[in-house]
């Protein structure tokens, strides 16, 4: 009895998997650059590298798929990543929010890469990413240049335009 059970668990799950890749996830792939960080702030090629290769796949307009992203769940879970990236943070679009806005992500990036919380882990599991994996030498660089970016701004901006209003 158990054994017929177990094998119509089986049948089920097996169906299930093969009727849930009729519904893929949604792209992130529509590249719009009118706002992105570059159109305003210096990024310079070697920062470009670095952002590119462990940042923009999901806090960008523009992600690059691993095979196994047409997958589901997987697709759907790695669409839920992106999406909630992008949410945070999306160079894409940054130049399109206030001056106060753009200073305090410049902060999280800062406070974001010494504590190590990103890119996350599960972005550079089993070597999946490798791009993803910044040295201390490149996190050190990525910090020096928004720590750059927010110095710059402190000059362009008046000082009260860079302070976060609280709703």
């Amino acid at each position: 009895m158990i054994k017929k059970i177990l094998t119509y668990i089986g049948i089920a799950l097996a169906v299930t998997l093969v009727v849930i890749q009729f519904f893929p996830s949604e792209k992130n792939n529509s590249n719009e650059n009118q706002y992105h960080i570059s159109t305003k702030y210096n990024v310079p090629p070697e920062i470009a590298t670095l952002l590119k290769g462990a940042c923009n796949d999901c806090h960008s307009n523009l992600t690059k798929y691993p095979w196994y992203a047409s997958i589901q769940p997987v697709g759907w879970w790695l669409d839920g990543h992106i999406r909630h990236g992008k949410g945070e943070l999306n160079f894409s679009e940054f130049t399109s929010r206030p001056a106060a806005y753009q200073y305090h992500k410049f902060e999280e990036i800062v406070e974001v890469i010494e504590k190590k919380e990103m890119p996350l882990s599960s972005y550079t599991l089993m070597g999946l990413h490798p791009d993803g994996n910044l040295s201390d030498k490149d996190r050190d660089r990525l910090i020096i240049w928004a720590q750059g970016q927010m110095a710059m701004m402190k000059v362009i901006f008046p000082q009260d335009s860079l302070v976060r209003r609280r709703e």
